[in-house]
């Protein structure tokens, strides 16, 4: 499912968040998201979710606005997985998962057999089987990012935003994860847009790549044609060598200390 921003302004207050945001994100690409902190990543993807109404401009989800759209409706297109996950009641780690489904039962429905699969299955892909029993609230943070992660990947969604989904997660959890979005991508034609900090997992991992400063877009595009030095020191000011690695097979990033 395809998501267009047209000329999209954000205010905070009185201060401007984004100015005249327009991109497309298409279906069946990974999209990674980079900038510098404040540069309106996060309020980005808040826009796209329809947690938040822009002063001017549209966000089309497919050819329809998505703040026309119900929360359900919404809820069943898009899934997020924030960075700051925060479950303060100690629901099981299944029960997490599970509410994920909810935007697919029926008001005053039970989860129907096929949910329960949704929710095994997912548990059992992100590597969470074992914590299934345990209050979420008792779970370390890459833990819970792992149970956010799954519960996003049970509601089963064409769109798939990630909000610095792996800040929290050790190397082995984090390919292992990304390894399934671009799985998901592959096989279910999914849109996922990740913000990111690491640059080199965004070469690794996404199509396209989207660079954001001071709330204006720099550069967007192929992976392979928009990561450039020059777009380097443009939007985090640091110098930088860009070569292709055989070993990973992309796109690598290299910072050497001043």
């Amino acid at each position: 499912m395809d998501i267009c921003l047209e000329h999209i302004d954000f205010f905070h207050g009185n201060t401007r968040v984004l100015t005249d945001i327009c991109c497309c994100f298409s279906s069946g690409r990974f999209h990674a998201v980079l900038g510098p902190n404040g540069s309106g990543k996060t309020t980005l993807l808040d826009l796209i979710c329809g947690f938040r109404t822009p002063k001017h401009g549209r966000v089309l989800l497919a050819d329809t606005s998505v703040n026309a759209l119900s929360r359900r409706t919404v809820a069943q297109n898009i899934s997020l997985v924030s960075q700051n996950y925060e479950v303060n009641f100690p629901f099981q780690v299944k029960e997490v998962v599970m509410m994920g489904r909810h935007p697919h039962i029926d008001r005053f429905a039970r989860p129907s057999r096929h949910d329960r699969d949704q929710v095994n299955h997912v548990m059992e892909i992100t590597g969470i089987t074992h914590l299934a029993d345990r209050p979420v609230t008792h779970l370390s943070g890459g833990e819970k990012q792992r149970c956010a992660f799954a519960r996003a990947l049970c509601q089963d969604t064409p769109v798939l935003l990630l909000d610095e989904a792996f800040s929290n997660m050790d190397i082995h959890h984090t390919f292992h994860l990304m390894g399934l979005v671009k799985q998901a991508v592959k096989e279910k034609g999914k849109t996922v847009i990740a913000v990111l900090h690491d640059v080199n997992l965004a070469a690794g991992f996404s199509h396209e790549l989207l660079f954001l400063k001071q709330g204006r877009i720099m550069a967007m595009g192929d992976t392979r044609t928009v990561l450039t030095q020059k777009n380097i020191e443009t939007v985090f000011n640091v110098t930088s060598k860009v070569e292709y690695n055989a070993y990973v097979q992309a796109m690598q990033v290299y910072f050497r200390p001043s």
